[in-house]
C-alpha cells in the first residue's frame, strides 16, 4: 500500500481533487462532496465542495479508519458506492462527520439527514486509500439508477486522482530523503516537457554516478519505442536499428523482473545476454569508447516507459551491484517523473482545448446573435407597419400583436447574448475612466419607473451629497445597475420598497440594492451568477427572463476587478452588494 505518512502539500494534487469534488456537486446534483485520503490509520478530508458550513467543519478533519470500517460493515452495496440508510447509521456519526440541518419530505425515497453515501477508493492491492463522500441531493431524494451510473464514473475518476496524488506525495517524500542525484531526479518539475525533464535529470545522474555519459530511450504510451534518445551531454546518440529493438525488448523484460544489467566490453561471462546480443553490443561500445555500460529499465507500476544507459570509459571503475541497485531505484523515480510530465502535458493540452472551446462558444454566440438580429429587426419593423394597417381585422391585429411581443422577447434574448459575449471576451478589456455614479443611478431609476409603477413598487435612492466616482466603463456600470434594479422590481410584490444606495468605503465604491421580494434559496444562491440559470422556485419562474442578467452583472463586476455578493432568504427579500474600485 502507498505510504501516506508525509504531509499533504502538493497544491496541484489538491486542486485536482477539489475539481473532482466540485464536478460531483455541479454535474450529479449533490450539494456536498468530500474527498478524503488515508494517512496512517485515519482518514483526512482534503477537498470539500458545496456547502460552506460543511467545508468549515470537514476540511482537514480526521476520522479513525475503524469508524469507516464500522460504517461500511452495515452499508448496502451499490457497486463502488456504499449506502448506509439513516436507521442503520452508527450512533456516533455526528461526532466524526457533518450532519446537515435537513427537513426531509414524506417521500419514502426522501434523503435523510443521517443517510451516508460513500465510495471507498482503493489501490491495486485492494487497500482503501481514500473516500468519496456525498450528501444532500438537490432533488431531496436518494439517487436513482441514472445518478448512480454517473456517480460510478466520478468515483473511478476520484480513485485515479487520489492514487496519482498519493504516488506524487510519496515521490516528494523520497526526494527529501534521497541523495543529491536522486533529489534532482525526484524533484524534477512535472511541468517540464519530457525532453527538458530528461536533460535536467540526466546531467545530475551522470555527475552523481560518476559516469562518462548517459542517455535515455523513451517509449510511447503504448510501450513501444519512439526512437527518441535523450543525451545528458546534448550529443547526438545514434543506435543501430537492431540495438534499438533489443533495448526495447530488454527494458520490458528487465522491468518485469525488476533488474538492471551491467555490460562489459570484455566480459568474463555473458550473464543474461546471448552471444548474438553481445556480438551486436560490443562493436557499438568500442565505437563510442565505452568499457562499462549500466542498462536500467524505467517505469512506474507495471508500465515500462523506457531505459536509462549510464556509461564508464576506459580507466573508470566497473559498475558495482550496489550502484546497479541504486540506479534501478532511480529507474522507478525517473519513470514516475516521465509519466507525471506526460500527465501534466496531457492536462495542459486539455486546458488549452477547453479554453479554445470557451472562446469558440463566445464567438459562436456572438455570430449567431448577430445573424439573428438583422432579420429579427426587419420582422419587428414590418410588424409595426402591419399593426397600423386599417384593413386588418381585430383577430389579425391580435395575432400581429402576439407575434410582436414574441419578437421583442427574442430581441431581448439576442441583446443579452451579445452583451454576455462582449463582457466575457478577454480580448475586449475595459478602458477604465472616472464614472460619476449619481447620474447613472438616477437614470436607472427613471428607466425602471414604468415597470415599478405598474407593479406598485416604490423605488428609493440613497445618494450622498459628495460625488461618488468609480473607475471603470460607464456603459457597463449602467447595464450592471439596470440588471440589479430591474430584477429587484420584477421579483417584488405590490406595495413593497426597493432601495438603491451608494457610499464609499476606503478605496471602493459600494452599491447596494435591497428589495422585499420573494427571496432566493441557499441552493439557488450557489448558481445565481451562472449563465442561463433559472430558479426552480415557481414564483421566480412565473416571471419572464433569460437567465443571463445576473451572469452579465457578475462578468461586468469581474472585468472591473470588483466583487458582487448576495444575501437572501426565501420570503424575506434579497440584498445585492457590489464593490467597485473608486477613481483616484
Amino acid at each position: 500500500m502507498i505510504d501516506v505518512r508525509a504531509a499533504w502539500a502538493d497544491a496541484l494534487s489538491r486542486d485536482a481533487l477539489q475539481l473532482i469534488a466540485e464536478g460531483v456537486t455541479e454535474m450529479v446534483g449533490f450539494q456536498v462532496a468530500i474527498l478524503s485520503v488515508v494517512r496512517d490509520d485515519s482518514l483526512r478530508a482534503v477537498a470539500v465542495a458545496g456547502s460552506e458550513s460543511a467545508r468549515e467543519r470537514l476540511i482537514n478533519a480526521v476520522t479513525p479508519m475503524e469508524v469507516i470500517h464500522q460504517e461500511l460493515a452495515v452499508a448496502d452495496d451499490w457497486g463502488r458506492f456504499k449506502f448506509v440508510p439513516s436507521e442503520r447509521a452508527p450512533a456516533d456519526t455526528a461526532d466524526w462527520g457533518w450532519v446537515p440541518d435537513l427537513e426531509p419530505s414524506d417521500d419514502p425515497d426522501a434523503w435523510q439527514a443521517l443517510d451516508l453515501l460513500v465510495a471507498p477508493l482503493r489501490d491495486a492491492s485492494g487497500e482503501i486509500v481514500g473516500l468519496l463522500s456525498i450528501d444532500l441531493p438537490v432533488n431531496g431524494r436518494r439517487p436513482d439508477s441514472d445518478q448512480r451510473t454517473l456517480l460510478e464514473r466520478y468515483a473511478a475518476q476520484a480513485e485515479r486522482a487520489v492514487l496519482v496524488a498519493l504516488e506524487r506525495q510519496a515521490l516528494s517524500e523520497q526526494i527529501r530523503l534521497a541523495t543529491a542525484a536522486r533529489e534532482i531526479v525526484r524533484n524534477a518539475s512535472v511541468q517540464l516537457h519530457v525532453d527538458d525533464l530528461l536533460a535536467q535529470c540526466g546531467e545530475a545522474l551522470t555527475h552523481g554516478f560518476r559516469a562518462g555519459g548517459s542517455w535515455v530511450q523513451t517509449f510511447d504510451e503504448a510501450g513501444l519505442s519512439t526512437g527518441a534518445l535523450h543525451s545528458a551531454q546534448g550529443a547526438d546518440i545514434w543506435l543501430p536499428d537492431g540495438l534499438i529493438e533489443m533495448a526495447e525488448t530488454s527494458a520490458h523484460q528487465l522491468w518485469a523482473l525488476q533488474q538492471s544489467v551491467v555490460l562489459e566490453r570484455h566480459p568474463t561471462s555473458l550473464g543474461v545476454l546471448t552471444q548474438e546480443q553481445y556480438d551486436q553490443i560490443t562493436p557499438f561500445m568500442e565505437r563510442i569508447g565505452v568499457d562499462y555500460l549500466l542498462f536500467v529499465p524505467l517505469g512506474a507500476g507495471s508500465t515500462c516507459v523506457g531505459n536509462l544507459v549510464l556509461t564508464r570509459n576506459e580507466g573508470q571503475p566497473a559498475w558495482t551491484s550496489t550502484e546497479a541497485a541504486a540506479a534501478l531505484d532511480i529507474g522507478h523515480d525517473l519513470g514516475r517523473a516521465i509519466l507525471n510530465a506526460r500527465t501534466f502535458a496531457h492536462e495542459h493540452r486539455l486546458v488549452a482545448e477547453l479554453t479554445a472551446l470557451d472562446l469558440y462558444k463566445g464567438q459562436l454566440i456572438a455570430t449567431v446573435s448577430h445573424e439573428l438580429k438583422n432579420p429579427l429587426t426587419a420582422i419587428v419593423g414590418h410588424l409595426e407597419m402591419l399593426d397600423g394597417a386599417p384593413e386588418l381585422s381585430p383577430a389579425s391585429h391580435n395575432s400581429v400583436s402576439a407575434i410582436g411581443r414574441a419578437a421583442r422577447r427574442l430581441q431581448r434574448v439576442i441583446d443579452d447574448l451579445l452583451l454576455l459575449s462582449k463582457v466575457g471576451d478577454p480580448d475586449q478589456p475595459i478602458v477604465p475612466a472616472p464614472v460619476h455614479l449619481q447620474p447613472i443611478v438616477e437614470d436607472v431609476r427613471d428607466l425602471t419607473a414604468i415597470s415599478a409603477s405598474r407593479g406598485r413598487v416604490r423605488v428609493e435612492l440613497d445618494l450622498p451629497l459628495e460625488a461618488m466616482v468609480a473607475d471603470g466603463d460607464a456603459e457597463e456600470i449602467d447595464c450592471l445597475l439596470t440588471n440589479l434594479l430591474s430584477n429587484a422590481v420584477k421579483y417584488s410584490p405590490a406595495d413593497t420598497t426597493v432601495s438603491l444606495s451608494v457610499h464609499r468605503d476606503g478605496a471602493e465604491i459600494v452599491l447596494t440594492c435591497r428589495d422585499q421580494g420573494i427571496g432566493i434559496s441557499a441552493e439557488d444562491q450557489e448558481q445565481l451568477f451562472t449563465e442561463f440559470f433559472r430558479s426552480a422556485d415557481p414564483n421566480a419562474r412565473a416571471q419572464p427572463g433569460t437567465g443571463l442578467g445576473l451572469a452579465i452583472a457578475a462578468r461586468i463586476v469581474e472585468r472591473h476587478h470588483g466583487s458582487i455578493t448576495v444575501t437572501s432568504e426565501l420570503g424575506h427579500g434579497s440584498t445585492f452588494t457590489v464593490r467597485l474600485p473608486a477613481a483616484a
